[in-house]
């Protein structure tokens, strides 16, 4: 009986193709997408070449239909004479928290976390495609739905779906919601990069979550995100993905980046 009501439940919400409002609804994959996330500061000399490099990974074929890529912007950096106007003490403790379960002993930026673990570019040959296509390779454990409905200019409200199949995962599954904005620039005028004009990507301005999953292995969200002033519309962007608490592995990621959030 619970198998048949999960799957018609699954069938309801994951099935039927999405016409008309697709540029502002999706649904995962079939196969797993990995998450990326880069921890980054503007305050860190060695941080700009990783931000550029993440910039560049869609036309090297990694978009957001094989990895869901996303900047965290960390506020240890701030003391030595520039505040990042990204950063907050949130995601530094994101960091921490990924460090401790990964049993690092530091933590330092830039770090590149693929599926919640810890990711070095090799010396003499970038592997990040080699890596994120052998992660599309393996099954999903999760999925996803997202619908975007603009209340007003400055408010968005998100509808995430979640089903997580997999009996064993759903106690530790962890839902979230990022909205990202593109095409920033700062011009630095203190610090290690003072002088510099520095751009980014996939700048995460809210993180939203955890939810928990329920023990039928569903989660059905509502998320209220409230712009800043400053936020380019048409730039922001929208991700979900689900994580395992225990063990940092993500089951499944999604970006909504084709949604006109300027209309």
């Amino acid at each position: 009986m619970y198998r048949a009501r999960l799957a018609l439940i699954a069938v309801g919400l994951f099935a039927a193709p999405i016409a008309g409002a697709a540029q502002c609804t999706a649904e995962s994959a079939e196969r797993r997408v990995a998450l990326l996330e880069l921890y980054t500061s503007e305050g860190c000399d060695s941080c700009p070449p990783a931000d550029r490099w993440i910039s560049a990974l869609p036309p090297r074929g990694l978009g957001a239909e094989r990895v869901v890529a996303l900047g965290f912007h960390v506020d240890y950096w701030n003391y030595l004479g520039w505040s990042d106007p990204f950063a907050k003490p949130e995601y530094s403790a994101r960091q921490r928290a990924a460090s401790r379960r990964n049993k690092a002993r530091v933590i330092y930026t830039p770090q590149l976390l693929l599926n919640g673990r810890d990711f070095r570019r090799m010396a003499f040959r970038d592997d990040i495609a080699d890596r994120v296509y052998s992660l599309n390779g393996e099954k999903p454990m999760a999925r996803i739905r997202l619908r975007l409905a603009r209340e007003s200019p400055g408010t968005l409200l998100v509808h995430n779906t979640v089903v997580v199949p997999d009996a064993a995962e759903r106690s530790a599954a962890r839902a979230y919601l990022a909205l990202y904005e593109n095409r920033l620039a700062t011009q630095v005028k203190a610090g290690e990069n003072r002088g510099k004009r520095l751009q980014h990507d996939y700048v995460v301005r809210k993180l939203a979550g955890p939810y928990s999953i329920d023990s039928q292995g569903l989660a059905a969200i509502s998320h209220r995100f409230v712009f800043g002033a400053d936020w380019k519309p048409g730039d922001l962007h929208v991700a979900a993905f689900v994580q395992n608490d225990r063990t940092g592995d993500v089951l499944q990621a999604l970006a909504l980046a084709n949604c006109p959030l300027d209309r």
